[in-house]
């Protein structure tokens, strides 16, 4: 199976007017796709020495919590403000219009572990880039930002520039 992008649909117009949205859920509904993606992604990753992978919530859950399981590594939820229950650190970033945040546990990461980044798409790239700096404030070392898809036109690599970076599909 080579070509994924036919089990990702096109939403125009969601979540607002002008925006094109990349809807992964006929890729789900598909074990065959599923299995694919999570197994290139293991064939991608697994030189790399990782001790832990960080996904963003939720659909980098998606990917990330299998790839954990089939590299036997560490999973790191990245998630939206209030959401964890322990204490957490936070890196704020800016949208097109606002600001967002992630947070993470304390105690996710430690100095000296390898972490990998993942989400289900690259699009500006500063989710992604607030996620490395995140990671980077314990100690820990970024070893590559992985996603399914990525919006080339959006320019999201450049907010990641000096990192590894990785995409399956690119539109």
């Amino acid at each position: 199976m080579t070509d994924l992008k036919r089990h990702i649909r096109d939403i125009p117009d969601f979540p607002q007017p002008g925006i094109l949205f990349r809807d992964i859920t006929p890729l789900l509904s598909d074990p065959d796709a599923f299995s694919h993606v999570v197994a290139e992604l293991t064939k991608r990753v697994a030189p790399l020495g990782i001790s832990q992978i960080a996904a963003v919530e939720a659909r980098g859950f998606l990917f990330g919590a299998p790839l954990a399981l089939r590299l036997d590594v560490g999973f790191v939820p990245l998630r939206k403000p209030g959401k964890l229950p322990y204490k957490t650190m936070r890196e704020e970033y800016a949208l097109e219009y606002g600001a967002a945040a992630i947070e993470m546990h304390t105690d996710a990461v430690a100095p000296g572990d390898r972490v990998l980044v993942l989400d289900d798409l690259l699009a500006t790239g500063g989710t992604a880039a607030a996620a490395c700096r995140l990671i980077e404030r314990t100690g820990a070392r970024v070893v590559a930002c992985v996603f399914v898809i990525e919006l080339t036109a959006l320019g999201g690599r450049a907010k990641l520039a000096g990192r590894q970076v990785m995409s399956l599909v690119s539109y």
